[in-house]
């Protein structure tokens, strides 16, 4: 019998912030851009440049570290942790080390149906560096120092979780309580959230931690996952093997499905850390704090439970609606404009997941106001229009946002009211299928479909099927 091997996995994740300008100075923090665009002589690092604090930085950094049961420092300051590298401009990062503005959290997470808590050992506010870009051409590597100075938390967990499941629970449960907060949007394909993976294995019932490796250069789950078992492969050959695991950071290649070394880690004391002299130490008084703690929003968790009670929805509906911040921010606005919960939640659930569907979108990328689909759900309730119409008014608001009273009376879609043309239709349907009269005078309910196919046919789509049906049985 082999030995069996437990995996050992801690994250360090950074989550860039969305503030309007910089930490440091009142640059855009707009994501693209011409290089070197969203600069100035502070996040260039230019000598005698001052630093100035961004406050809403130190406000969302506070508002994460709340709503992850973190101890808030009261008194915080930054350090310079000092590294030479093309893309930092001064030649340190302005981050924190002694005192870090949350401490010791945690969050709970939830894989096959287990639950248990990941513990955070914290959470620290720094500024991002710039890009480098290499040019094969010149074979020069040119600096963009747009994205230098944007703020950053780093969230570090303990080394509490135990397999790929777990890790991405985590790191769900974070990017959505983010996302609620509206700290951050958390795109890891726009490197807005980041995390770092530190791996060790060791034996089953060992309590003596392995050597672990960090990985880095992951941008979507998928990778993360994929990385965790290689990782977690690769260490337990080498120790089969007899051979010792080198602590190390790796970079993973996902198109190869494969990681090598980019360097032998370094310690703490070789940043030669010290606390920056251009800022001041940052005071969170407690009518501040409280301020924040006022303003955190509902969070999934209790629109769970709030949704359950007042509007006695599926646990299904209820899980996806609240899946994403924009899918709840829609369906309770067309809430508060008098739609009934089960109706906004299956307009939702229907029409609104085939589209993503065919559009290959995620929720965050819906585009149509919560208004246009609310008045689109009126119309049909008031019988302006009938559901096949409702369900191709919708395509367009769901592409282009048309606001569906307008759109319906510009291209004639209204519903045919007519009792008149209603009759004479039906009339003519009865007359031209009596097959399908006998058939519905014999007991067969099914007839009668084949007769509101055609009225609905005569009248090209626009009446309204139950009118139909009503008048047919009242003529027949």
């Amino acid at each position: 019998m082999g030995k069996a091997y437990e995996t050992v996995i801690g994250l360090e994740v950074h989550v860039e912030l969305a503030t309007k300008t910089k930490i440091f100075c009142g640059c855009s923090t707009q994501f693209g851009g011409e290089p070197n665009t969203h600069t100035c002589p502070v996040c260039t690092g230019m000598p005698g440049s001052l630093p100035v604090l961004n406050k809403a930085v130190v406000e969302k950094a506070i508002s994460v570290g709340l709503a992850t049961n973190c101890d808030i420092t009261r008194n915080c300051k930054f350090d310079r942790k000092n590294y030479f590298y093309p893309d930092n401009p001064q030649n340190y990062q302005i981050s924190q080390l002694y005192y870090p503005i949350c401490r010791n959290g945690k969050v709970e997470i939830e894989v096959d149906g287990k639950k248990k808590y990941v513990r955070i050992h914290e959470i620290h506010m720094e500024e991002d560096a710039g890009k480098l870009v290499h040019d094969p051409y010149t074979d020069s590597s040119l600096v963009d120092f747009n994205r230098s100075g944007v703020p950053l938390i780093e969230i570090v967990s303990e080394p509490d979780m135990r397999s790929a499941e777990e890790v991405i629970a985590y790191l769900e449960k974070l990017r959505l309580i983010i996302q609620y907060l509206g700290a951050s949007d958390c795109k890891l394909n726009e490197g807005s959230m980041r995390a770092d993976v530190n791996l060790s294995v060791r034996e089953v019932g060992s309590e003596e931690f392995g050597t672990r490796t960090e990985t880095k250069n992951l941008n979507s789950f998928k990778a993360i996952a994929r990385a965790i078992e290689n990782e977690r492969e690769r260490q337990i050959d080498i120790i089969e093997s007899g051979g010792k695991v080198i602590q190390e950071t790796r970079r993973w290649d996902d198109s190869k499905e494969y990681s090598y070394a980019m360097r032998s880690k370094e310690d703490a004391q070789d940043y030669r850390y010290f606390p920056d002299p251009d800022l001041v130490p940052i005071n969170i008084s407690d009518e501040w704090l409280e301020e924040i703690r006022n303003r955190q929003p509902e969070f999934r968790d209790e629109k769970r439970a709030r949704y359950k009670e007042e509007y006695q929805l599926p646990e299904y509906d209820i899980d996806i609606i609240t899946n994403t911040k924009k899918m709840a921010d829609i369906f309770e606005e067309m809430i508060s404009l008098g739609v009934q919960p089960k109706k906004a939640s299956n307009w939702l659930m229907v029409e609104t997941m085939r589209l993503m569907k065919e559009h290959q979108m995620d929720a965050d990328e819906i585009s149509f106001s919560a208004k246009n689909l609310a008045t689109l759900i009126r119309m049909t309730d008031e019988k302006k229009i009938n559901g096949s119409v409702a369900k191709e008014v919708f395509e367009k608001i769901f592409t282009d946002d048309i606001e569906p009273e307008a759109y319906v009376n510009e291209h004639g879609l209204a519903t045919v009211n007519d009792e008149g043309a209603l009759k004479q239709a039906c009339d003519e349907a009865i007359a031209n299928n009596p097959k399908a009269v006998d058939d519905y005078k014999n007991g067969k309910e099914k007839a009668l479909g084949a007769l509101v196919g055609q009225v609905m046919k005569a009248m090209k789509g626009k009446a309204d099927p139950a009118s139909v049906n009503k008048m047919l049985r009242e003529l027949l």
